[in-house]
């Protein structure tokens, strides 16, 4: 079954289930969420470990592998919680935000975004803050930290992993807007993501392996990278990113 079908299906027949269900799970606490992840172990992960309604009170009820699959199941199911990654297929989790702003916006039921990824760069987190997220957390939590990060959205709090909330202090605190590069806002967050472990020496095997993609997917983001940047190899890429601070 491919992801789609799968994340379609999820989100059906999950959001007939909770439909006008009662609250549950621990303390009668009861939230609705969806996972936005592409790697479909991970997803299969996060709900064996939070997704035990009678004890965490949180109900997974979609599931969704990229951008359009993730804004098609947000709009059928309207969870309280979306737990969204940030490296996504067609457009990250910033062209979610972007395209479930309304929802967002919504006084009455809003559907509120954590960021669950795997980055903990600055320029990840502040993008999907500003994209809208109440918050940015990263794949090393525990379940438990988890599940309240998640009643902690729901309630309207910002919720970020420790080290991470200074990114966001410092970012917003400072009264000059940061200067905008037209170069980087060129790459996609996955393509920046790739520059950055380039022009941290990794080899393309090496970057294949941390990011979960294969090694032809990661030359065809470095070729695109040299495209856009108007670069001709991966010393000037280095050269690029270090002037930059990027790595």
């Amino acid at each position: 079954m491919s992801d789609a079908t799968e994340a379609n299906g999820t989100a059906g027949a999950a959001g007939a289930a909770g439909a006008g269900r009662p609250d549950g799970g621990a303390g009668g606490r009861h939230v609705r969420v969806v996972l936005v992840d592409d790697h479909r172990m991970f997803r299969t992960g996060v709900q064996a470990e939070i997704g035990q309604t009678s004890e965490t009170g949180v109900e997974v009820v979609g599931e969704a592998a990229d951008v359009d699959q993730a804004v098609s199941v947000i709009n059928a199911t309207r969870p309280e919680v979306v737990l969204l990654d940030v490296h996504l297929p067609g457009g990250g989790g910033v062209e979610v935000l972007r395209r479930c702003a309304a929802l967002t916006a919504d006084a009455e039921r809003p559907v509120r975004f954590l960021a669950l990824s795997v980055s903990d760069a600055a320029e990840d987190v502040i993008g999907v803050i500003r994209g809208g997220a109440r918050g940015y957390v990263t794949k090393t939590i525990t379940g438990a930290d988890l599940v309240d990060s998640i009643f902690r959205v729901q309630e309207g709090d910002a919720v970020f992993s420790p080290r991470l909330a200074g990114f966001v202090l410092d970012a917003f605190a400072s009264t000059d807007a940061p200067p905008v590069d037209e170069d980087l806002d060129r790459l996609t967050q996955r393509e920046r993501e790739v520059l950055r472990l380039i022009a941290r020496g990794y080899a393309y095997k090496e970057i294949a392996k941390q990011l979960f993609i294969s090694v032809k997917t990661v030359e065809s983001h470095v070729s695109a990278v040299l495209r856009k940047l108007q670069l001709s190899n991966r010393h000037e890429l280095t050269r690029w990113a270090t002037a930059r601070r990027l790595v």
